[in-house]
């Protein structure tokens, strides 16, 4: 049985930090058309959620057009939990977005109401933050703060810190993501997780190796504390995402 978060957060009836792990998937498309079939076929597959990678659109750049493409997507996937994500190049973006244009995305999707949760890496810094927090409390829209290393694993110290420093900036959910070179990293992830799970962190956390090494942490994740997990759908968004239908059938074994 696994531990579960301090605090929990409700999304459109799924807890974030309860009994399981959910399940999220992404959905990475570039043009509109695109986005909501793969939205139409993700929804099929019954995942606890669903991600909008943003920074893959052809036209993320454009406020107005990605908010008219959120829009038509919430229509689509209905009462399905949805994250949105307009990641910067250097953690990972699909392509290179201006810091400002990225603030006033997130600023703008927090206050539409279409998606559930807003993730911004907190090495924007504690303005950026501020500013997209404010216009989420408005309408009640949740803010993941994240850190991504694609090189390398830091010291078990330095997860925990991070997901410590996401919830004093504010953050609803707290994620890091890192690369592991071996199985040794992979066990300073997981223990990370579980550190922060049994310490000051009281905010629901994801935790991901990515790549092949880490695969275990996206089945057993859960176990440790982490309390979201991504598979693939119809396209992966991370190295070592799992089909989901492999991931929830690995994940009914021990959960």
């Amino acid at each position: 049985m696994r531990q579960e978060s301090k605090i929990q957060v409700d999304v459109r009836g799924k807890i974030v930090g309860g009994f399981v792990p959910l399940i999220c998937l992404p959905i990475v498309a570039t043009k509109k058309e695109d986005l909501i079939t793969q939205a139409t076929d993700s929804i099929a597959l019954d995942p606890d959620m669903l991600e909008w990678r943003m920074d893959a659109y052809d036209q993320a750049e454009d406020i107005d057009i990605c908010l008219a493409a959120l829009k038509e997507l919430r229509e689509t996937i209905g009462n399905v939990p949805l994250l949105a994500t307009c990641r910067m190049g250097e953690e990972g973006g699909l392509k290179s977005i201006s810091r400002e244009n990225r603030l006033q995305m997130a600023i703008a999707v927090a206050q539409s109401g279409f998606a559930d949760i807003v993730d911004i890496e907190m090495c924007n810094g504690q303005k950026f933050v501020d500013e997209v927090k404010q216009a989420a409390l408005k309408n009640q829209t949740k803010l993941l703060l994240s850190f991504h290393d694609f090189t390398k694993t830091p010291a078990e110290k330095r997860l925990v810190e991070k997901l410590l420093l996401a919830q004093a900036m504010g953050a609803d959910i707290a994620k890091v993501a890192v690369m592991p070179k071996d199985a040794a990293d992979v066990l300073t992830l997981l223990s990370a997780t579980s550190r922060a799970r049994n310490g000051k962190v009281q905010i629901p956390i994801v935790t991901i190796a990515m790549g092949v090494r880490g695969k275990i942490t996206r089945i057993a994740g859960g176990l440790f504390g982490s309390d979201i997990t991504f598979a693939v759908g119809m396209e992966s968004s991370a190295p070592g995402q799992l089909p989901i239908a492999e991931l929830k059938q690995a994940m009914g074994v021990i959960y």
